[in-house]
């Protein structure tokens, strides 16, 4: 199968089962044509909805494209394919459109990806139900009455108290107020209740670096977290530094927030991608350092003054919630519910 063929394959099931489009609401496709990637999917949500209104956001002033979107009504598609932000006046897109209750489809930062990752995130925009329902619905369950976690890292541990109600990103948005994403997907998130309780080592294999891209250093770089912050690196790298000075500077101190379980089996330490906000979905534990994080609100950390996000990807042998071992070396080990 080659990879449009593939693609046109996973966007059929992700508007099919994910999106629940059945082509009773109109659709309309904005995309720009600057990369070979976005022409891909361009082409490939093209074929999945063959009476979508198409726009090359390249041939259409910003004006004229916000006007056919404002117009739209609740149920309506729209799938953003965007190499870099397509910009309107005035118009937050995936906000303004899920007021009116426009379902979203949203591809981003794709100018970041180069030729020999395509075919990692076209796999990656595959949809089985099955999966990610079952074992993610299953897993925020055991996240959502775990009184402590654990995550096995190359002979580190770092330790967890009992952790925040998860969220999901897992292509079920049934009872969900907005319907959409930003894709690929794949993720069961959470955090501590109290960020305190976070302490250990852990060993990262990548991190999202000053320019925004996943960064790969040669050796695993260790974290050594007190108290909810990092305290101390080992064996870490000038541009991880440059990260970890750049978080203190605006924020004072490195917090550890987000502990994020990506499901998305398409990734993996070798198989990658540059954009983070992709591969964050990775099979496995990232972690988010920095104060900020929209989802939870902790009263020690004022939202509107907390500047980064750095999402950091954890050497995950084994996440244990409780006693009971629910990941070992790239299996979630959940029993699946029903979908």
């Amino acid at each position: 199968m080659s990879l449009s063929e593939l693609a046109a394959k996973n966007v059929r099931a992700t508007l099919a089962i994910a999106m629940d489009h059945n082509g009773e609401h109109p659709a309309i496709v904005v995309a720009d044509e600057r990369t070979e990637l976005s022409r891909l999917l361009f082409r490939a949500y093209s074929e999945g909805l063959p009476t979508a209104r198409l726009i090359s956001f390249d041939q259409m002033a910003p004006e004229a494209v916000k006007a056919e979107l404002e117009a739209l009504e609740a149920q309506a598609l729209v799938v953003l394919v965007q190499s870099s932000v397509l910009r309107m006046p005035e118009f937050r897109t995936r906000v303004e459109l899920y007021r009116r209750g426009v379902k979203v489809i949203e591809h981003s930062n794709l100018e970041r990806m180069e030729p020999h990752e395509f075919e990692h995130y076209v796999a990656a925009m595959a949809y089985d139900p099955a999966y990610y329902r079952g074992i993610g619905h299953a897993l925020k369950a055991r996240v959502d009455v775990a009184r402590s976690a654990q995550i096995e890292s190359e002979g580190e541990t770092l330790y967890y108290g009992a952790l925040e109600e998860a969220k999901l990103n897992i292509g079920d948005f049934a009872g969900l107020k907005n319907v959409g994403s930003q894709f690929p997907i794949g993720e069961v998130f959470t955090e501590a209740r109290q960020l305190e309780s976070v302490h250990g080592r852990t060993k990262i294999y990548g991190f999202a670096d000053t320019a925004f891209k996943l960064n790969l250093p040669p050796e695993p770089i260790t974290l050594v977290i007190e108290a909810g912050r990092i305290v101390d690196t080992v064996n870490s790298t000038s541009e991880f530094d440059q990260v970890l000075a750049l978080i203190r500077e605006g924020e004072g101190e490195v917090w550890v927030r987000e502990l994020g379980f990506g499901m998305n089996r398409a990734f993996s330490r070798e198989r990658t991608v540059a954009d983070v906000g992709a591969f964050e979905r990775v099979c496995g534990v990232h972690l988010s350092l920095g104060a900020r994080h929209g989802v939870y609100k902790k009263p020690q950390l004022n939202h509107r003054e907390n500047r980064y996000h750095v999402d950091s990807f954890v050497i995950t042998d084994r996440v244990l919630l409780d006693e009971a071992v629910v990941y070992d070396r790239g299996e979630f080990l959940v029993a699946p519910t029903a979908s």
